[in-house]
């Protein structure tokens, strides 16, 4: 088992940045991948990123591409999600999310192509 735990959440306003981490505990010495999802209220649970064990491949969801960044530190088994620009419709609860034994592809852009998933973190963005 994985345990995932998110942080960094909060209310900003439109324009602004946030961070995001997620710290994996468990089973971290089993290569798997990571990324996040979000909910918004009403909403489906959607895929924002996603990066491979070994940063190699990295995925966005088009509606945060060149404004959210991916990434991770193997060493402290922690990712990230750097989230610039913010806008009122990025406003969800964010879930952080490890495959296991994965491979890169479109499977992790579905929820059900994740094993593991953290309890989440709510971003609020203000207009």
């Amino acid at each position: 088992q994985v345990q995932l735990v998110e942080s960094g959440g909060g209310l900003v306003q439109a324009g602004d940045s946030l961070r995001l981490s997620c710290t994996a505990s468990g089973r971290t010495g089993v290569t798997f991948a990571m990324g996040w999802f979000r909910q918004a209220p009403g909403m489906e649970r959607e895929f924002v990123a996603a990066i491979s064990w070994n940063g190699a491949d990295i995925y966005y969801a088009d509606s945060v591409k060149g404004r959210f960044t991916i990434s991770r530190e193997n060493a402290k088994n922690t990712e990230y999600l750097q989230m610039n620009s913010l806008k009122p419709e990025d406003t969800a609860v964010y879930y952080c999310t490890a495959a296991e034994f994965s491979p890169p592809g479109s499977s992790w852009f579905k929820p059900s192509g994740m094993d593991y998933w953290g309890k989440g973190t709510l971003v609020t963005v203000s207009s």
